[in-house]
This record gives structure tokens, C-alpha cells and sequence, in this order.
């Protein structure tokens, strides 16, 4: 296998972590978690989202943590955003990337979004304009790209489908995720050899939960087929509100350990995302599911 020099960790736990935890954090904790992260040497952070509060309450402050965080240089900080009363609180807050997001399942689209496919893609396309007027970049999340908890497996076509007119409208980076963490190193390269028959690779990045303990294989096969960046949740935090037994991502600290045993860059400090775990861990009152952090955990509790 040819290996990159370099991969881009995007952390996307603050937003996809907290979001389907049933502990609500403070808003003073969400800026100190966001805080300890911009010191790790990442330079991608997805701090929160704008979608609204009646259905995600953990993240109704998104106005307040995005204003309050210190903003690190070349640090790009993001944030989801549904519609255009969205984009306006998050331009109000300053943020410097956009998300929006939809599936490549109708069911699971009707579920999350409460929308067919067809009649969300207006939505986001006003959303795409007004977001590059303010000139900021736009980040396209597609949610069930191998699988869906209503449909089962899904072709890649459907995907192709929700890229294309995705990129049409100016998207400029495509996050393939496997929501319900049912995918297999096969899967993935089916999909990904039927997008970048068509695509340039810069164009996306995967987003894998690790429900079924697969997620870093289908890490290492997409690194196979020239992907180099990843989202990944510290702790491994999340899950999907709309997909029952779903599981968190995969751990930032796991996926490090990964590329860093392999020789790939990624800038990215181990001790310091451990730090930031330990204490989003200890904000939520629990035990997170990062095998990183139960080593590091076993190994201070077997010094004391």
C-alpha cells in the first residue's frame, strides 16, 4: 500500500459528539472543550450546530460558544447549519466554514429532516449561496452511504446521485458518512470506486461510526484508495438521534494512534486529545468508548 504523508484529522466531536449525549454540558464547559482542542494541533474543529434548538437543545447556545471560544490562527472553526435562519445566526457568530447535510436514503431523509431528497436540495442550495456571498466555504454531509436503518444496504448510485447535484452547487467538500456504522472495507471501495470514476479524491472525506468495530478497517481502506481526510469525534462520542443502536465515531485518539503507528502526519498531539477527552469524560459523568483512553485509564489506575 502507497501511504500518504500526510492526513487531515477533522474533529467533529463538540457538534456530532454532544449532540445525542443525554447529559447537557454547560456553556462554559463546551468553549473550554473547544479551547483544549484548538491547543492539540488540529486545524479543524465542527464546534457546534444551528439547527433548531427544539430539535438538538444540547447545542441551543450555538451563538454563545461559537462568540466565546479563543480562535486559534489557521484553525478553521465550523458549524451545521439547516436552512437560512441558520446561516444568519452562524454568520452573526462569525463562523468560518458551513455544513449542511442530507442523506442518500429517502427514508432515513424523511426521518432526520422531515423531507424528501428532492425537496431538501433547494433548501440547501439557498443555503450554498448564501454562504459563498458571505464567501465562506460549504462542507456537504451525506448521512447512510453504505447503509440505512430503514432501507438495509445502500447502492452507491444513490450517493452518486446526492454528490452530483451537491457539487453542482458548489460544495466544496463531500463528508461520506456510514451513520449506523454497518459498513465493511468491500463496501467502501464499491462506493468509493464509483464516485471517483467521476470525482477528484480532494473532493471528500469519510465519516465512519464505529458501531460494529469497523471503522478504522474502512479507515485503512479508504487511505488505499488515496483518501486523506477523516472525521472523528474525541472519546469517541455520538451517534444519530434518527438511527436506533447507532453508535459514537470513531475516537480521534483511536484513529491517531492508527496513522501515527503507520508514519503518517496529521500535526495532531496524543497526550493533548487525552486531555480533552479526560475531560469531556468527566463532564458527561461517564466512560467513553475510546479503547485509547481504557488503556491510559488502566494505566493510571494500576500507578495509584
Amino acid at each position: 500500500m502507497q501511504l500518504p504523508t500526510h492526513v487531515t484529522i477533522k474533529e467533529v466531536g463538540p457538534r456530532d459528539g454532544l449532540q445525542n449525549e443525554k447529559t447537557h454540558l454547560s456553556t462554559t464547559d463546551k468553549v473550554q472543550l473547544v479551547n483544549l482542542l484548538s491547543h492539540t494541533g488540529l486545524n479543524y474543529i465542527e464546534v457546534t450546530s444551528f439547527v433548531h434548538p427544539k430539535w438538538i437543545p444540547q447545542l441551543a447556545d450555538a451563538v454563545e460558544v461559537l462568540q466565546a471560544i479563543k480562535r486559534q490562527k489557521n484553525i478553521t472553526y465550523a458549524a451545521l447549519v439547516p436552512n437560512m435562519r441558520g446561516l444568519e445566526r452562524a454568520l452573526q457568530a462569525e463562523v468560518d466554514e458551513v455544513s449542511v447535510f442530507m442523506s442518500a436514503s429517502e427514508s432515513h431523509n424523511q426521518s432526520n429532516i422531515n423531507k424528501t431528497i428532492k425537496d431538501t436540495f433547494p433548501i440547501i442550495e439557498e443555503v450554498v449561496t448564501g454562504a459563498k456571498v458571505a464567501h465562506k466555504n460549504v462542507r456537504g454531509y451525506i448521512s447512510t452511504v453504505i447503509g440505512c436503518p430503514y432501507e438495509g444496504y445502500i447502492q452507491p448510485e444513490k450517493v452518486l446521485r446526492v454528490t452530483e447535484k451537491l457539487l453542482e452547487m458548489g460544495i466544496d467538500e463531500i463528508s461520506l458518512g456510514d451513520t449506523i456504522g454497518v459498513g465493511v472495507p468491500t463496501q467502501v471501495e464499491s462506493l468509493l470506486n464509483e464516485l471517483l470514476k467521476r470525482y477528484p479524491v480532494e473532493h471528500f472525506a469519510m465519516h465512519f461510526h464505529d458501531t460494529r468495530g469497523t471503522a478504522l478497517a474502512n479507515i485503512l481502506k479508504s487511505i488505499e484508495m488515496g483518501i486523506t481526510k477523516f472525521d472523528s469525534a474525541l472519546g469517541g462520542l455520538g451517534g444519530c438521534p434518527y438511527a436506533k443502536g447507532a453508535s459514537g465515531n470513531v475516537a480521534t485518539e483511536d484513529l491517531l494512534y492508527l496513522l501515527d503507528g503507520m508514519g503518517i502526519k496529521t500535526g495532531v498531539e496524543m497526550n493533548k486529545v487525552l486531555e480533552a477527552a479526560f475531560f469531556i469524560e468527566k463532564k458527561l459523568g461517564k466512560i467513553v468508548a475510546s479503547k485509547q483512553m481504557a488503556i491510559v485509564r488502566n494505566e493510571r489506575s494500576a500507578i495509584q
